[in-house]
């Protein structure tokens, strides 16, 4: 299983947990299977770049989005590609893998979404 986790730089595991996912740098992609990690730039247009974030999310193989938290038309997106998505995601991306092994992070929904993200 890949996970993907919007991040502040490219620091892999050590990395800090971006707050906004559109806006995150970098998301940080670990294969749970063999422990491989990459960084891959945030090129999407939230960032200034081309093209639909979730759909560079998915082009890096991405299962589940660990995040902070993210609005719904995000997270109708991710469903649309088949990707889970959790929020509640703070700290390092190994605090943030530690946590969702641990059923800590939450399954994002309408509810769960960030309302000021409405745009």
């Amino acid at each position: 299983m890949k996970l993907c986790i919007p991040t502040l730089g490219t620091g892999g595991l050590e990395d800090l947990v971006s707050e906004h996912f559109g806006r995150a740098p970098t998301f940080t992609v670990v294969n749970m299977a063999d422990n491989e990690v990459n960084v891959v730039k945030n090129t999407g247009e939230h960032f200034g770049g081309v093209g639909n974030t979730p759909d560079l999310v998915a082009a890096a193989g991405a299962e589940v989005l660990l995040c902070s938290g993210l609005g719904p038309r995000a997270i109708n997106a991710f469903e649309q590609l088949g990707i889970e998505v959790y929020v509640g995601a703070r700290g390092t991306v190994q605090d943030t893998i530690r946590a969702f092994q641990a059923g800590e992070l939450i399954e994002a929904s309408d509810a769960t979404a960030c309302k000021e993200h409405r745009h």
